[in-house]
């Protein structure tokens, strides 16, 4: 999870291609199949990091294949770079397959958990978040949506009080239909 200092991400409904336009012609969407291991992430981002991209956003999740992970990484940087950094990824013993998701139909999503004052979620449950938890210090909310969905909702949050917030990096996967 990544905590809420950053531009938020570009417009993306539930499906998007990415690029979406001249802005973000610098972005890449990559998604990793590695095996589960202790240093397996610090391998995957130390290539990330001696190449100089910047990470907008990163998920990792199990696969349906036991000891292995799913990571999905949004890079900003140029397409030659993205390749080269894509072809060290797979040079890694830990990493199975590299796809190159940059332009596919594509489902993605992003959720936000956030806690704000009792007396504002009303308009948050509104806008399709859901109650997590109430307590003294506030209600837990959650909201899930595309990229553009989501950083509306932020935006919203900043309105209503927020006492914490946390959004999570893309998850991603191929349109099938």
């Amino acid at each position: 999870m990544r905590e809420m200092k950053f531009k938020p991400a570009p417009p993306s409904g539930s499906a998007r291609h990415l690029p979406i336009n001249g802005e973000d012609s610098r972005i890449r969407v990559l998604s990793l199949l590695v095996e589960d291991g202790q240093s397996t992430l610090t391998k995957v981002t130390g290539v990330i990091r001696r190449r100089g991209f910047h990470v907008r956003g990163i998920s990792v999740g199990p696969s349906r294949q036991p000891g292995r992970s799913r990571i999905t990484l949004e890079i900003d940087h140029g397409h030659a770079e993205a390749d080269q950094v894509r072809k060290q990824l797979e040079r890694l013993v830990e990493v199975l397959e590299v796809e190159d998701l940059t332009g596919d139909d594509l489902h993605s999503r992003e959720l936000v958990v956030a806690t704000v004052a009792a007396s504002e979620v009303e308009a948050l449950l509104q806008r399709g978040a859901k109650v997590l938890s109430s307590g003294p210090d506030g209600t837990t909310v959650e909201f899930s949506g595309g990229a553009e969905e989501v950083g509306e909702f932020v935006d919203e949050l900043t309105r209503h009080g927020i006492v914490d917030v946390v959004r999570s990096g893309p998850v991603v996967m191929r349109r099938t239909a």
